[in-house]
């Protein structure tokens, strides 16, 4: 309990508290902006990682907030550590120093390491990383099998800054009913309650509703990843064609924001080419702005990196766009990347 209050103590020396934000609407003064995800790679050789730690090389018109978080990342190492026999795709690897090494490139100076699926329930790859990291700078995110798992572990992984479990629907294709969401979801929090741990999520947006009146019975917080899960990639767009996006036209959306509002969920803006084909991202940036205007303490930032299944993703137009999001409210900025990462997961 000590390392937890120094924990939180450390993360609001020097940082101005956020007052409740008027809710007017982020696209009042905003300038219309392009978006591109880009192709090319950002993840070079170490050698070349070595040349970038020195300086970010993410020029921001406005900077990330100091001791600022990426809250969603993963660590692969195939070679080392084989990946679950079910998986759905082979990653190439990569490992803890060049996650480190992506971070500084960007200005970032603090990780939450996220068990990926392919994985399954072997946490040795994330585990490794926090060792060597220490939990002054990291966080992990572990995927467990209720049933078997062995609750005396979770001291032992607290210590290296396990904050949560994870559980993926999403990335497998699992579908379930609310029943059994909820018996999932329930015993996932009857472990994980008494240490604190939160609940993160990765499901689709439509399965919302069930969450809205499964979470008041957890007692835990839970984390939704990458915007919610909302299905976008069936609209079409025209290009520069403007036309208004309404975020609560997808179903599952007025549910996530009763969710945020209600103070135990908070939510990822993260990972916008899983979800996206419009080059602009004016529906992502709908719904990031609508989000931050309803629950500005509630949503925080994350870079997917290194952005599996979508090998070469240029992330840096994205994490720009969230600091101009961000630019419209005193403060905000130091909420998305810093404070809201650290109440949650501290």
């Amino acid at each position: 309990m000590a390392s937890l209050r120094l924990c939180r103590l450390q993360g609001a020396i020097g940082r101005p508290r956020l007052d409740v934000l008027p809710k007017t609407s982020f696209l009042e003064g905003l300038p219309r902006v392009s978006f591109a995800f880009g192709t090319h790679k950002e993840e070079p050789r170490d050698d070349v990682y070595e040349t970038q730690k020195a300086a970010p090389t993410l020029l921001f018109k406005h900077r990330l907030p100091p001791r600022s978080w990426d809250s969603h990342m993963h660590v692969v190492e195939p070679q080392r550590y084989p990946i679950a026999a079910d998986a759905m795709y082979q990653p190439p690897s990569r490992t803890l120093k060049d996650a480190m090494a992506f971070e500084s490139s960007i200005g970032v100076e603090n990780i939450v390491l996220v068990q990926p699926s392919i994985y399954g329930t072997d946490n040795s790859c994330l585990l490794e990383a926090l060792k060597k990291m220490g939990p002054s700078r990291g966080r992990g995110i572990v995927v467990i099998d209720p049933e078997t798992f062995e609750p005396s572990t979770l001291t032992e992984w607290h210590t290296l800054g396990v904050r949560g479990v994870r559980v993926n629907l999403k990335s497998v294709g699992k579908v379930m009913n609310e029943q059994e969401l909820e018996e999932t979801l329930l015993r996932h929090a009857e472990i994980v309650r008494p240490l604190g741990w939160i609940i993160q999520l990765w499901v689709p947006l439509h399965m919302l509703p069930m969450l809205e009146r499964i979470v008041p019975r957890l007692g835990v917080k839970i984390c939704i990843d990458h915007f919610g899960g909302p299905e976008l990639s069936s609209i079409t767009w025209k290009d520069n064609v403007n036309l208004p996006f309404d975020p609560y036209s997808l179903p599952g959306f007025s549910s996530l924001v009763s969710l945020l509002r209600a103070g135990k969920t908070y939510v990822k803006i993260s990972a916008p080419y899983r979800l996206s084909k419009d080059k602009q991202m004016r529906d992502i940036q709908a719904i990031a702005i609508e989000l931050l205007r309803v629950a500005p303490r509630r949503v925080i930032y994350a870079s997917d990196w290194p952005h599996t299944r979508f090998d070469g993703m240029n992330i840096r137009p994205f994490t720009e766009s969230c600091l101009r999001w961000c630019s419209s409210q005193p403060g905000l900025a130091e909420r998305v990347f810093c404070l809201n990462t650290e109440e949650l997961l501290c």
